[in-house]
């Protein structure tokens, strides 16, 4: 007999991924349900597009990283060639618009909904894959491109029941930074640095972001980040230019032109915002729902224009117990050159993309949507009568399985117990003679044992279960199940 060790792989998930149940696909699919329907109601058009893209279509866009396929995870065909998951849905749009562009109509209008990976260091809440749910409007320089998106964006929160105070959009330009840039002669090259030390303005406050413009800063665990060596007068035109936030409307742009006044970049900025704004007023969306906050930059470096973030305000409470306050769950922007990438001809273009995975943390313990109730058909002693009654219980529009195991009676109730089942339906050859079922209400029958004490409390309590006509066997579940007649 070998005395030879038999080498067995770990059953381990792996770092930055997750296993996901029931319950949470259940709820992701009534959020992109609700969403598909919003998106659909403004006339957006699917579109598939594949979770590889070749390493060069995607490009070095993803914040903080240097080389072209960090931050995505890559591998090489058998022709040499790099290809690489995708890490959002706009890059293949663009890809795919530059191919089809001549048989496209313009504006070209989609919405894709699907998974998206990061190669990035995993923590907690944060995955390598989660799901993105995107609209864009390709080949519209028009401002109401922009705002027709906010004002969608508004409408899917609304569906998904969220009250107004409970989310806010804010809007921002580039241009407008790339207009305090030019005024503030700030070398083109600290572009990034000054984008990444804005976008950390929540979490590091203001002292933290001067830091970061100027020399640098040290964090807590004392690893330093270069900053971008601004001069006090640069640093301080760039903090007037975050500083307007919350209440701000058109005209309250105002107050940021003296930093951008010598820049016809920045002016055109202003203009922009002040367009997009005026839509929407007039639309009536007002600034209880989306807002212009100079301090929202958006992470990824191909947006040319404006950019826009949805928060949401109320409190969350997130894996660890702890209130928090759950902040973005989407966003967007105008990014005018990335088809230009395959092309090099521009064609504008804008969008937003939902955060599902995110969107859906923060909503879960409002509500939680789950399958229809389950009815599990019990097989006793006739399999093909059992499979009989949950094809007309499926046919009736109630969901139904037939135990295919080979367990006995009581073991099959604790099957329908453990699947959460709310009604079992039981024929034995008794029921049949009879030409009866017997129904259990698994539901009613668990929360009446919490108090029944002995067999006598048990008996007096059996509306848990009850014994019906074979040809009521519908009617009955359905009303068990409180389900409405089709």
């Amino acid at each position: 007999m070998s005395g030879d060790k038999v080498s067995r792989p770990k059953a381990r998930l792996p770092r930055g991924f997750r296993d996901r149940g029931a319950a949470e696909i259940a709820a992701e699919r009534a959020c992109l349900d609700t969403i598909r329907k919003v998106y659909e109601s403004y006339g957006f058009e699917p579109l598939e597009t594949p979770a590889f893209e070749y390493t060069d279509a995607l490009g070095k866009f993803l914040p903080d990283l240097d080389r072209p396929n960090e931050g995505v995870f890559s591998l090489q065909d058998d022709d040499s060639q790099w290809m690489s998951l995708r890490y959002d849905l706009t890059a293949p749009l663009a890809r795919y618009v530059a191919e089809n562009f001549q048989n496209l109509p313009k504006p070209f209008r989609r919405y894709q909904v699907g998974p998206v990976w990061r190669n990035e260091k995993p923590g907690p809440g944060r995955y390598r894959e989660f799901t993105q749910f995107d609209a864009d409007t390709v080949g519209s320089n028009s401002p109401s491109a922009d705002a027709e998106l906010l004002m969608m964006t508004c409408d899917v929160l609304d569906a998904l029941g969220l009250s107004r105070g409970e989310y806010i959009i804010k809007v921002n330009s580039r241009k407008l930074l790339d207009g305090v840039l030019e005024a503030g002669k700030i070398d083109n090259t600290k572009r990034g640095i000054v984008l990444r030390a804005i976008d950390k303005l929540d979490r590091l406050g203001d002292h933290g972001v001067r830091e970061l413009l100027g020399v640098g800063r040290k964090d807590e665990s004392g690893d330093f980040t270069r900053g971008a060596d601004l001069a006090d007068e640069q640093i301080e035109r760039v903090m007037a230019f975050v500083r307007p936030s919350g209440e701000a409307r058109a005209d309250d742009l105002q107050e940021i032109r003296w930093a951008i006044q010598e820049s016809s970049v920045g002016q055109a900025g202003v203009e922009s915002l002040r367009s997009i704004m005026d839509i929407l007023e007039g639309s009536g969306y007002t600034s209880d729902r989306v807002t212009i906050d100079t301090s929202i930059i958006r992470g990824l470096d191909y947006y040319t224009g404006p950019v826009f973030e949805a928060q949401l305000t109320f409190p969350v409470t997130n894996d660890a117990g702890e209130t928090v306050v759950f902040g973005s769950v989407a966003g967007g922007g105008r990014y005018d050159d990335l088809v230009a990438r395959f092309t090099g001809q521009q064609v504008p273009a804008t969008g937003i993309s939902i955060g599902v995975s995110r969107l859906l943390s923060a909503l879960r313990s409002r509500s939680k949507p789950a399958l229809a109730p389950l009815v599990v058909v019990l097989s006793l002693d006739d399999p093909q009568a059992s499979f009989r009654m949950a094809a007309e219980l499926r046919a009736a529009g109630i969901r139904a399985e037939t135990y295919v195991g080979n367990k006995k009676f009581g073991d099959q109730l604790k099957y329908a117990d453990k699947r959460g089942a709310a009604v079992a339906v039981i024929e034995g050859g008794d029921e049949r003679e009879k030409g009866q079922v017997t129904l259990k209400d698994l539901a009613l029958g668990a929360e009446m044992s919490k108090s029944i004490e002995n067999r006598a409390d048990w008996i007096k309590g059996r509306a848990a279960q009850v014994s019906v006509a074979r040809g009521a066997l519908v009617e009955t579940v359905r009303a068990m199940l409180h389900v409405k007649g089709s």
